[in-house]
């Protein structure tokens, strides 16, 4: 399986790159926007819903809502701003969730809506702070790279540190192989990345500290989205999300982590302007 992973990643990997910085911002937008898509197909399966009409309906609205900011935005980036923060503003609600751990756990109307707009309030504005970062200027195509470099930086960091040094759960309900250990070596990891990457977009020396404590916030932001996939994967009874990617499970199994940590890159950016 870990060979398997490797060689996805290997085939991932460099397409993600090269549209990150050879695609102009609005091209970017739409590949974005469908494997974001992607993602929210699976988030609305593990929320129960498994009419396929029912589905597609709910996604359609989601891309509706997509196209709604893009043309009423009309290249201010303001819409994009806003539903950033309201993306913030989700992730702080999904850390309540995750301390009451049963909430929602039973089938029910009230618990399937609430997944359900968990769903889009996940998906677009991760999806908006990620076209935000890209139209941020000349470097922008470079600071969404660092930003999405810290999340894989940290993910692995968090994956060989765990299993090396991981002795204390970080989770045990949610995630019984994620460690305060591994929480340690994902954090170092972005770091260490936000630096070299941060250095590549440009970042000048008053703007370091900035930046790392934006890094600081986007990696405990993407293991609270790491930890809510969980979380609603164990309400469900499934393991992965999906099986479209070998090795890895499904989109949202490889986004989880990007759904949070987008809008706190963005924001950070934004105060610290860097």
């Amino acid at each position: 399986m870990t060979k398997t992973r490797v060689i996805a990643a290997l085939i991932m990997a460099p397409v993600a790159i090269a549209a990150i910085l050879l695609l102009p911002t609005q091209w970017l937008a739409a590949a974005a926007a469908a494997v974001f898509l992607i993602g929210l197909w699976e988030w609305l399966k593990l929320a129960q819903v498994e009419d396929t009409l029912a589905r597609t309906v709910l996604l359609v609205l989601n891309l509706v809502l997509m196209v709604l900011i893009v043309w009423a935005d009309a290249g201010t980036l303001v819409l994009y701003q806003i539903a950033a923060l309201v993306g913030i503003g989700w992730w702080l609600m999904a850390l309540l969730w995750l301390r009451f751990f049963t909430f929602g756990a039973e089938p029910g109307s009230h618990a399937r809506a609430l997944k359900l707009l968990a769903g889009s309030l996940a998906i677009v504005p991760a999806w908006a702070a990620l076209v935000l970062i890209h139209a941020s200027g000349a470097q922008g195509h470079l600071w969404l790279l660092t930003a999405l470099a810290i999340v894989w930086a940290a993910d692995s960091g968090a994956y060989f540190a765990g299993r090396s040094f991981g002795r204390t759960k970080l989770a045990p309900r949610i995630s019984p192989n994620k460690t305060w250990e591994g929480l340690v070596g994902g954090l170092l990891a972005g770091l260490l990345v936000a630096l070299v990457f941060g250095w590549m977009a440009g970042v000048t020396p008053d703007q370091v500290v900035g930046l790392v404590v934006t890094t600081i916030v986007a990696v405990f932001a993407s293991v609270l989205g790491d930890l809510y996939e969980s979380l609603i994967k164990r309400h469900a009874g499934a393991k992965d999300s999906g099986h479209i990617i070998p090795g890895h499970g499904g989109v949202l199994d490889r986004i989880d982590g990007v759904l949070a940590a987008l809008p706190v890159f963005a924001l950070g950016k934004e105060i610290f302007g860097f």
